[in-house]
């Protein structure tokens, strides 16, 4: 039995997360300030003798004994991230330091929960780890993109450092249950307007491609690579590249919505392509995401179901 922190708990990923080390009997302390994440997706767990909540910042102090830190700390959709740009970024470098400080005390290993968005709108197609990406250092999307960038820079100085046992995935878009109704990304904002039978709302044309990656899928990638001797940084994703028009009328077919199509402006510095190439993590981590985009759809469409009811 390992005991794990996990920042960023209560929110989207970190929540699943929780509910996997939970069950193959791990003991977690999840950690969160509830800026973006809610103690309603992990309260089925606050019960358990095994689970721990705490509510705290990781750009605070922290000293809690673990032997694993997952850190998933960071508001991840443009909606959240560009609130407050100043505590984004203070968020991923401030906060990194502190659990790399943590996990040097410790002895534990650390995961990075790294981002697509390093990449930014890239030029290369699809992604391969070794590219260094096209970002804007100073547009509206930097204050995240720039901040996982320097969190990525830090996991590695610390490794050099004080032989630190970092892991670093860089995950791409990821979808599923536990969404928030307001969380921003394509996938939540398309159901919840289709089941609304209001307006989607594509910006730019929507010809531009995502690759959407069903959450078990992702957080079995998480799993493997912490618990590997590989440092990274990974991509972690789905690599099927899909057209953001296509899944706007995908989703309203699967909801039977009576929901027409409105377009507006691309946002400043929005991906324009975005596929990981996923073999370095295929090969080593033997990472293979299984599930398919229809299938996912339908859990995530029947989950929104119930909570906007």
């Amino acid at each position: 039995m390992k005991k794990i922190l996990v920042t960023g708990g209560c929110g989207f990923i970190g929540s699943h997360l929780c509910e996997k080390l939970i069950s193959e009997e791990n003991k977690v302390i999840c950690l969160d300030n509830l800026y973006t994440g809610s103690v309603k997706k992990i309260e089925h767990l606050l019960n358990n003798e095994n689970f721990t909540f705490i509510q705290e910042d990781i750009t605070n102090n922290i000293d809690i004994e673990c032997d694993q830190i997952y850190n998933l700390a960071c508001p991840a959709s443009p909606v959240h991230y560009q609130a407050d740009r100043i505590k984004t970024t203070i968020t991923s470098v401030i906060g990194i330091i502190n659990l790399l400080d943590n996990a040097v005390k410790y002895d534990a290993d650390i995961l990075q929960a790294s981002t697509s968005e390093v990449y930014g709108d890239p030029i290369i197609h699809p992604q391969t780890e070794e590219y260094f990406g096209n970002v804007n250092p100073i547009g509206i999307r930097s204050c995240y993109d720039e901040g996982k960038r320097c969190a990525e820079s830090l996991m590695f100085s610390y490794k050099a450092q004080y032989n630190a046992k970092i892991h670093i995935a860089r995950i791409f878009n990821t979808y599923g249950t536990n969404m928030s109704i307001n969380d921003g990304r394509v996938i939540s904002n398309f159901i919840v307007q289709a089941l609304r039978n209001e307006p989607l709302t594509v910006y730019g044309s929507g010809n531009q491609t995502r690759s959407f990656c069903y959450i078990d899928d992702l957080i079995n990638g998480l799993v493997t690579l912490m618990n590997s001797d590989k440092a990274g940084p990974y991509n972690i994703g789905n690599p099927d590249e899909y057209r953001v028009i296509d899944i706007a009328k995908l989703i309203i077919k699967l909801t039977n919505s009576n929901s027409k199509i409105i377009y507006k402006e691309l946002p400043q510095d929005d991906p324009l392509k975005r596929k990981p190439d996923i073999t370095k993590a295929m090969n080593d981590l033997s990472y293979n995401p299984s599930c398919k985009l229809e299938s996912g759809l339908i859990n995530t469409i029947n989950y929104f179901r119930e909570i906007i009811k």
